[in-house]
């Protein structure tokens, strides 16, 4: 979400959507980013900043702390403005290849040249959000608790495609295999449905079907093949549907709830499913973040993608 204010947030999300969840405000700076927030879950793995980039430390410092008081404040407005909430609640974490594709090791270079290393950090991370989420459900003891696992990164991980530190070279591509056992581990130990979230360019639909998650989240502007698609929905996965920008178009206008229902409807009738199973499997969000949008553009889009989730459930 755009902004510092984070019981604002809160009050925007558990008002204006029928999925709330914990809101993300990277503008207050290191710590609130998609990698310092997951680092501060972090167990038996300490990170610091470095030239503003995030790296493995020697033990815990101010950079840290700042990431799990951040956090804790987050907790804190949570709890107060939803501890009665009886319906689903989601939080986010990055996932473990985007964590390896933008943490550096003490010695340099992203933790991703050392699989050693990766395996460490899914163990870490699988470990802190087991706490994670036990913490968030004893806060909220009433909710159903989802975890959103961002995985911006994970295609140009197996695809060999992130770049060394010199920016000559690319560091080896991750097996699928591999892959899909290091994201199964972090899945299981979260020990609630997990949602993948990718808003790159081809989504390994394939893997996060067999990483036990429930549901993959992706842009549907960025899907060019149907087929692979299809066939997870036909497996059961839920489909998480981007179907409106996360930032302004050039028109400055953001999408109706019309035009983001057709935007969905159109994608599934070319699937070939039923609409009848549409309200049951998928779910319309943005495209991805809105970080990066004005305070107006956010709410205006949030109010529309509710009202098209609402158009297509009545259909």
């Amino acid at each position: 979400m755009p902004g510092t204010d984070g019981t604002e947030a809160q009050r925007i999300v558990l008002g204006e959507l029928p999925l709330p969840h914990l809101p993300e405000l990277p503008a207050r700076g290191p710590g609130a980013d998609l990698v310092g927030r997951t680092a501060g879950l972090l167990v038996e793995l300490p990170v610091e900043l470095y030239a503003a980039r995030w790296r493995v430390a020697g033990r815990p410092g101010r950079d840290l702390r700042r990431a799990h008081d951040l956090l804790e404040r987050d907790l804190d407005q949570m709890t107060e403005q939803a501890g009665e909430f009886t319906g689903s609640f989601k939080i986010q974490a990055a996932g473990p290849f985007t964590m390896a594709a933008n943490l550096e090791l003490p010695i340099g270079g992203w933790m991703l040249r050392d699989p050693g290393a990766v395996r460490d950090l899914a163990d870490s991370l699988a470990d802190g959000l087991r706490e994670h989420v036990a913490q968030v459900r004893r806060r909220l003891p009433r909710a159903t608790v989802l975890l959103q696992l961002d995985e911006p990164s994970l295609p140009a991980v197996l695809a060999g495609h992130i770049a060394t530190e010199s920016g000559l070279g690319a560091y080896r591509p991750v097996e699928p295999a591999t892959a899909t056992g290091l994201l199964r581990t972090v899945v299981a130990a979260a020990g609630v449905p997990v949602v993948l979230h990718c808003c790159a360019p081809d989504v390994p639909l394939e893997l996060v079907g067999s990483t036990g998650a429930a549901a993959v989240a992706l842009d549907l502007a960025r899907v060019t093949r149907l087929d692979p698609l299809g066939e997870v929905i036909d497996a059961g996965l839920g489909l998480f549907a981007g179907a409106a920008p996360g930032l302004p178009p050039s028109t400055g206008r953001a999408p109706s709830s019309a035009e983001i229902a057709d935007r969905v409807r159109q994608v599934w009738d070319r699937l070939g499913f039923p609409r009848a199973r549409l309200a049951e499997q998928v779910v319309v969000t943005p495209a991805c973040g809105l970080a990066g949008a004005t305070d107006e553009y956010a709410r205006t889009l949030l109010t529309a993608v509710r009202d098209a989730g609402r158009r297509l459930s009545e259909e």
